[in-house]
């Protein structure tokens, strides 16, 4: 199969089934992509895209009730690492305040926009979506990071195969890197702590027994000085009792080995955490050393 060759800026768009004959435009030519773009540009977008991601992850891992904590896991059927875009359609929705409108997935500016996000290397445009306003957002699980351009995805800049049964067309990446705008740069996803534990720690912390509170120390004493969010608390406690409590009876039990266990619900716990320069937001837990020439155990 020879290269896809594009159309240029200037000439008539070859879509001619489902909006009126048109010109394609450069993203500086088109207003209503430059109303969209001035909307986000008073705010932290990459940010509040991370803050979206982390959820959306968050909520396909289901750590909770699944003990999963890896989206490349092969516990994570594919089609559920597929879902994530899905389900950061509606974390951003939520976190930017806008409204869920057709005929695409949100309107900003009074625009017409589709959210769109991948694991992969590419996008599904649906047929609504051809010649419209995309938000396209790649998620690269293996480097920990993503990147967000603002596109508008005319059919002749789309693969010209069948696609889906659906009509979906991928985005040619010559449209990609000469006619849309990042919204960002790449922005660091936040890694689960417990990724940082080897495979055998992973299997102490994450088995039936001993109990919930024996296992949360257990988690701190390997993770000692890292930020732990209430996420990966529910991931250690899955299908079990309130595992928020048993994170608060694991203090005491943690001081009989040298740690200080804080956490970000509380005052006190806030100002210990700043002495050290370390901040702790709500929800959020930490290991510290009482003494830091103390070697922690390693058992």
């Amino acid at each position: 199969m020879g290269r896809l060759v594009l159309q240029e800026p200037g000439e008539l768009c070859t879509n001619t089934e489902s909006v009126p004959e048109h010109l394609l435009l450069r993203p500086e030519d088109d207003s209503e992509l430059q109303s969209v773009l001035a909307w986000f540009g008073d705010r932290p977008v990459g940010p509040l895209y991370t803050e979206a991601i982390r959820n959306a992850i968050d909520y396909v891992l289901d750590g909770g009730r699944t003990s999963r904590f890896d989206l490349q896991s092969p516990a994570v059927h594919p089609g559920e690492r597929a879902s994530v875009g899905a389900k950061l359609e509606y974390e951003v929705l939520r976190i930017f305040n806008l409204p869920k409108a057709r005929p695409l997935d949100t309107l900003i500016a009074g625009s017409p926009v589709d959210i769109k996000a991948t694991v992969g290397s590419n996008w599904a445009i649906p047929t609504e979506a051809h010649c419209q306003l995309c938000i396209c957002t790649q998620i690269q699980l293996k480097h920990n990071r993503h990147r967000s351009w603002l596109v508008r995805t005319h059919r002749s800049w789309l693969y010209r195969g069948k696609g889906n049964n659906d009509g979906k067309r991928g985005l040619a990446v010559e449209a990609r890197e000469k006619w849309s705008v990042p919204l960002y740069d790449w922005q660091d996803l936040p890694v689960n702590p417990l990724r940082y534990l080897t495979e055998a720690q992973a299997s102490q912390v994450l088995a039936e027994k001993p109990g919930q509170v024996k296992r949360l120390v257990m988690m701190f004493r390997f993770l000692e000085g890292v930020i732990i969010p209430r996420n990966v608390i529910l991931t250690v406690g899955a299908g079990k009792g309130d595992p928020m409590r048993r994170a608060r009876q694991a203090r005491d039990a943690a001081a009989k080995e040298g740690l200080t266990l804080l956490c970000g619900d509380w005052v006190d716990s806030r100002d210990k955490a700043a002495a050290r320069n370390i901040t702790l937001r709500d929800g959020e837990w930490i290991a510290v050393r009482d003494d830091p020439q103390k070697p922690a155990d390693s058992q």
